[in-house]
């Protein structure tokens, strides 16, 4: 599973670039929280949490690297990048059950 949390801003064009490279499932949900950088001052105001956007896709380990760079080209600031761009997480997924039939997919 491939858990990237970036900008809201940039949600559309990387689901777009991911639907385009083979990749159409996905969830989406919106949340907020702080990096490294303990989060950002902008006009004498300090924002603790600042919003994001969290998509969690679900895909075979040969596909990891493709969908990694998907996300990547398309969710970075161009052209080198910048503070608050979001995170990628990978991890395993020991099991997935289809609900309206109780399959088990894996």
């Amino acid at each position: 599973m491939v858990r990237a949390i970036i900008r809201p801003q940039k949600v559309n064009e990387v689901i777009s670039a991911l639907l385009e490279a083979g990749f159409p499932s996905v969830t989406k949900m919106e949340v907020s929280g702080r990096g490294k950088q303990r989060g950002i001052e902008a006009g004498g105001i300090h924002y603790d949490e600042i919003t994001k956007t969290m998509l969690m896709i679900v895909i075979e380990d040969e596909d990891k690297d493709d969908l990694i760079d998907v996300i990547m080209r398309n969710a970075r600031s161009q052209p080198k990048g910048h503070y608050g761009d979001g995170k990628i997480f990978v991890s395993k997924v020991e099991e997935a059950y289809t609900i309206s039939t109780g399959t088990n997919n894996l």
